[in-house]
């Protein structure tokens, strides 16, 4: 696209083009004036465009230093500064870009902060499993250890680890990208309440249980983004409960909404960590469990995308997952 230059473009200090600016314009007002009154003083004329110039560059000296400073914030923002704000005192257009930058400023900050706790949680998480799993096969190679059900079980579940944290990136990202639309279809949610219990319970030694009112109540949502929201809970409930512990389910179809509750028997979930433990690799104060801290993110994200809502309530263990009936 080509743009068509402007008559002062190439100036590069816009107090010089204010001092153009007022030099052309009392020339012209002045030679106006000249033109009908046929002579106006030399003296009176010239102090008054000397003094229209210092008076345009006094001011104009304070109507550009936010500019200055942008300038110097963006090339501090280069190097990886996004410390810096703009003082922005004017309500002109000048205060509103300086407004605007400092919001920048804060969201690239952020932005950057988040990246940067991204690399490190991602790096510990997979750390974790790769060390064990080498370990277990330096073992077999080196002949410390047998090939026997119990190490390659270990071994497998180092490796299902690995996958789960893969998968869980792949859904982040899809997330950021708004890339999954969803595929709603009307099913018994009982079924999908079930499906979720049973996978979960092939994995950990937790009791589960199931209620559902009514009994044949159905919901109209994305299946597989909706069992992937109850396996998510079922996962962080049973992580976080005590060993041999058990896990309750409740779901009941209200007018215009479903609600579906999973409660634990751990220790419950701090009230200043109810809203952040949502965020992306957040525990709160229950990391003792492990796990990547990417589920709840996830969770939160399909409940979203489904127009609902999910909370941490009451004063114990339990996640609330609320979304409408249509």
């Amino acid at each position: 696209m080509n743009f068509v230059p402007r008559p002062l473009d190439r100036i590069r200090s816009i107090k010089l083009k204010l001092a153009i600016l007022m030099v052309a314009s009392g020339g012209v007002a002045f030679a106006f004036f000249n033109w009908q009154i046929g002579w106006l003083p030399p003296k009176t004329t010239i102090t008054a465009m000397v003094l229209a110039l210092v008076l345009s560059q006094v001011l104009a000296h304070g109507m550009t230093r936010p500019l200055r400073e942008m300038t110097a914030a963006a090339r501090a923002m280069a190097k990886g500064d996004y410390t810096r704000r703009i003082r922005a005192t004017t309500r002109d257009e000048v205060g509103s870009l300086a407004s605007a930058f400092n919001q920048m400023a804060g969201d690239l900050g952020d932005a950057d902060r988040q990246r940067r706790e991204l690399i490190a949680n991602v790096s510990h998480e997979l750390r974790t499993p790769i060390t064990a799993l080498s370990g277990v096969l330096e073992n077999l190679v080196d002949g410390v250890e047998d090939a026997d059900p119990a190490t390659l079980k270990t071994a497998l579940q180092q490796t299902e680890r690995l996958a789960t944290l893969v998968d869980e990136l792949l859904d982040l990202s899809r997330l950021d990208a708004g890339a999954i639309p969803l595929h709603k279809t009307c099913f018994a949610l009982s079924s999908l309440l079930s499906s979720a219990v049973s996978e979960a319970a092939l994995v950990r030694g937790v009791t589960y249980s199931v209620s559902v009112s009514p009994p044949d109540a159905s919901v109209v949502a994305d299946r597989g983004r909706l069992f992937q929201v109850v396996a998510n809970l079922l996962e962080n409930a049973a992580r976080h409960g005590p060993a041999g512990g058990s896990v309750e389910v409740f779901a009941e179809v209200r007018p215009g909404e479903v609600r579906i509750d999973v409660c634990d028997e751990g220790p419950g979930i701090a009230p200043a960590d109810r809203v952040r433990v949502f965020e992306r690799f957040t525990r709160g104060e229950r990391s003792s469990g492990g796990g990547t801290g990417l589920g709840l993110a996830i969770a939160r994200w399909a409940v979203e995308l489904h127009g609902g809502t999910i909370e941490a309530v009451g004063a114990g263990s339990r996640i609330r997952v609320t979304l409408p009936t249509g």
